[in-house]
């Protein structure tokens, strides 16, 4: 599947998948000066690219695991969702979970974009619903 994007600079990196059987591509910071992310702050890094995804699909933003393990950086919405319909620049929202300040360097990955379907749902109110053997049991009713 070819995804089109558009570069809002010459020196923005474009998405990229960093093995051949990669599920994500590696989106990468386009900022001006570093920013650091003191512990427990969110802050909003722009990608500097705008993505076409095709109409049916959606766009996923997830953590990358090394920044999220090591240094306790993960996504602010733990996933991020870019709609079919999208056009602007591709922005990640990061949060510092760690006890130490993290740097974001300009080109640093950041997070990984997976393009995933996105079926239309149609949401039909109803009186009942079917049952199951679950039911209405909630957090923990299935257990350890």
């Amino acid at each position: 599947m070819n995804i089109n994007f558009r570069k809002f600079s010459p020196n923005a990196n474009p998405p990229c998948r960093a093995t051949e059987h990669s599920a994500g591509a590696d989106l990468f910071a386009f900022i001006e000066a570093d920013v650091t992310i003191e512990s427990r702050q969110r802050l909003l890094i722009p990608t500097g690219i705008a993505i076409e995804i095709p109409a049916g699909y959606g766009g996923f933003i997830f953590p990358r695991s090394s920044i999220s393990f090591k240094h306790g950086i993960s996504l602010a919405n733990c996933v991020g969702v870019i709609d079919a319909d999208y056009r602007g620049e591709v922005k990640v929202s990061l949060i510092n979970h760690g006890e130490n300040a993290y740097t974001v360097k300009n080109g640093d990955r950041i997070a990984q974009l997976v393009i995933m379907p996105a079926e239309s749902a149609v949401y039909v109110e109803k009186i009942t619903l079917s049952n199951t053997v679950r039911g209405e049991g909630g957090f923990g009713s299935t257990g350890i």
